[in-house]
C-alpha cells in the first residue's frame, strides 16, 4: 500500500520526540515489583529492643482475645461475618509469623532532644540491636530509622545520628536487605538533595554501591506541596533525585497543624489531607516511588478501644481504596485491625480480580463479557492480586489453582516493564 508521508517525515518526528522518549523511559519506569509493606510501625529509639516484634505480637493477640477473638473483632469493626471467619485464621498466622512488616526506630518527634551524648549512644545501640534482632530471627522484612530533619536547628544532629547508625551497622556485619531511612519535615527540594549528598558520601566512605542508601521523604509541610513560587516541589523530587527516593510518607498531624487545623479536627480523612495526598499521587505516578498514608493517634486502649478499632479499620480500608497501600501504626493494638482490614480488602476483591485476570490470560474467542479490560486494567488487577499475595491475604496455592500461574508470572503481568524478580 502507498502512504503519503516520506521516511524523512517520520525521522523528523522521532527527532522531535527523542527527549520525550528518554524522559518516559528513564523518569517513569513504573514500579519495580518488589514487595511494599502494608504498614510502618514507629517506636521511639530508646524503646526498641530486638524482641520488639514478639512483644507487639503478644500484646496484639491478647487485645484481640479480650475483644472475643479475631473473628469477633473483625465483625465489630464492620467486616461481614462470613469474611471475618475466613480471614481470622490467616490474620492469626500473620501475627504469629510476621506481626510487623516495616519498623522505623524513631529519633525524631517520638524521641525528642535528649542531648548529644544520649542520642549518640542510642544511635549506636539501635544499630547493634537491629543486628541482634536479625541474629535471633526477629527482624521485620524492612527496618531502619527516622532521624531528625534537615531544618537548620536539627540538621547536624540528624546527619550525625544517621552516620552513627549506618557506620555501626557496617561495623557489626553489614546493612540489612530491607534497610529503610526516613527524612522528616521536608520543605524544599534542596533538603532532599542534601540528603542524597549525605547518602552518597556515606556510600563512598563505606564502599557501598551507588544508590544503596535510598530514603523516604515525609510530606508533612505545606511548603513541599505548594512552594513560594507557585510550583509544587513534591512534583520535582522524582526528577531531581532520580532513583534515590524510595517513597513519600504523609505526615497527618504536622501537615494539619501547619495549616491551622484544630487538634480535634486533624485526621487522615480531612479534606486538606486528601488534597495533599492527591498531589503526592500525581507527583510520583509512574516513577516507581511508593506512597504511604499517615497514622491515626486514636489508640485502641481502655474503655474507648472498640471505637478506636472501628476508626482504624475504616481508615486502613479508606487508604487502600484511594491507592495508598501502606500506612503508619503507632501501637501494638492497631496490628489486629491493620491486618483484618487489609486482608478483608484483598479477600473481598480477589474473586472478581482473579476471574477477570483468568479471562485476560485465556482470551477465549467469541466469549461475551460484561467487562472488557484494557491492558492497563489487567496490570492493575494483577497488581491488586500481587499485593494480596505479598502480605499473606492470598496464598500461592490459591494463585496456582485459580489462575494457573506463580508469583513470578503474576509479577510479570503487574509490572511488564521492569526486570522480573519475585520477592
Amino acid at each position: 500500500m502507498r502512504t503519503a508521508l516520506a521516511r524523512s517525515d517520520l525521522t523528523a518526528i522521532d527527532a522531535r520526540l527523542a527527549a520525550s522518549d528518554e524522559l518516559l523511559a528513564t523518569g517513569y519506569p513504573g514500579d519495580d515489583g518488589s514487595r511494599q509493606p502494608v504498614h510502618t510501625v514507629y517506636v521511639p529509639a530508646d524503646r526498641f529492643m530486638p524482641e520488639l516484634s514478639v512483644e507487639w505480637a503478644r500484646a496484639a493477640l491478647a487485645a484481640a482475645d479480650g475483644a472475643g477473638g479475631l473473628a469477633a473483632l473483625a465483625v465489630t469493626v464492620g467486616i461481614d461475618a462470613a469474611l471475618a471467619a475466613e480471614i481470622a485464621p490467616r490474620v492469626l498466622e500473620k501475627l504469629e509469623r510476621e506481626p510487623i512488616e516495616d519498623l522505623r526506630i524513631d529519633f525524631e518527634d517520638g524521641y525528642g532532644d535528649r542531648g548529644d551524648d544520649v542520642e549518640d549512644a542510642d544511635a549506636v545501640r539501635a544499630a547493634k540491636r537491629v543486628v541482634a534482632a536479625g541474629g535471633a530471627g526477629f527482624t521485620p522484612p524492612f527496618i531502619g530509622i527516622r532521624f531528625k530533619s534537615f531544618e537548620a536547628p536539627t540538621r547536624a544532629r540528624g546527619i550525625r545520628t544517621l552516620d552513627l547508625f549506618i557506620t555501626t551497622l557496617i561495623e557489626q556485619g553489614g546493612l540489612p536487605d530491607g534497610l529503610a531511612l526516613t527524612l522528616p519535615k521536608v520543605s524544599t527540594v534542596a533538603q532532599a538533595e542534601a540528603m542524597a549528598e549525605v547518602a552518597a558520601a556515606l556510600e563512598r566512605v563505606h564502599g557501598l554501591p551507588d544508590g544503596r542508601l535510598r530514603f523516604e521523604v515525609q510530606v508533612e509541610t505545606p511548603q513541599l506541596v505548594l512552594g513560594a513560587d507557585g510550583t509544587s516541589p513534591v512534583a520535582q523530587l522524582a526528577s531531581a533525585l532520580r532513583g534515590r527516593i524510595s517513597g513519600l510518607h504523609f505526615g497527618t498531624y504536622d501537615y494539619s497543624a501547619a495549616l491551622g487545623i484544630s487538634a480535634r479536627d486533624q485526621s487522615m480523612e480531612h479534606p486538606a489531607a486528601d488534597f495533599a495526598k492527591q498531589v503526592m499521587q500525581l507527583a510520583v505516578a509512574g516513577t516507581g516511588i511508593r506512597l504511604s498514608d499517615g497514622s491515626t493517634n486514636v489508640l485502641p486502649v481502655g474503655e474507648h478501644a472498640e471505637a478506636a478499632w472501628r476508626l482504624h479499620a475504616r481508615l486502613v480500608r479508606r487508604s487502600l481504596e484511594r491507592g495508598f497501600p501502606q500506612g503508619w501504626d503507632l501501637h501494638a493494638h492497631q496490628l489486629p485491625t491493620r491486618f483484618l482490614a487489609t486482608y478483608a480488602y484483598y479477600r473481598a476483591g480477589y474473586a472478581e480480580a482473579s476471574a477477570r485476570l483468568r479471562h485476560g490470560l485465556d482470551q477465549t474467542a467469541g466469549e461475551e463479557r460484561d467487562v472488557l479490560d484494557e491492558p492497563a486494567t489487567v496490570r492493575a488487577l494483577a497488581g491488586f492480586v500481587l499485593r494480596g499475595v505479598r502480605c499473606g491475604a492470598i496464598s500461592a496455592p490459591e494463585l496456582a489453582a485459580d489462575l494457573g500461574i506463580d508469583d513470578a508470572a503474576l509479577l510479570a503481568l503487574a509490572h511488564p516493564r521492569r526486570p522480573q524478580e519475585a520477592g
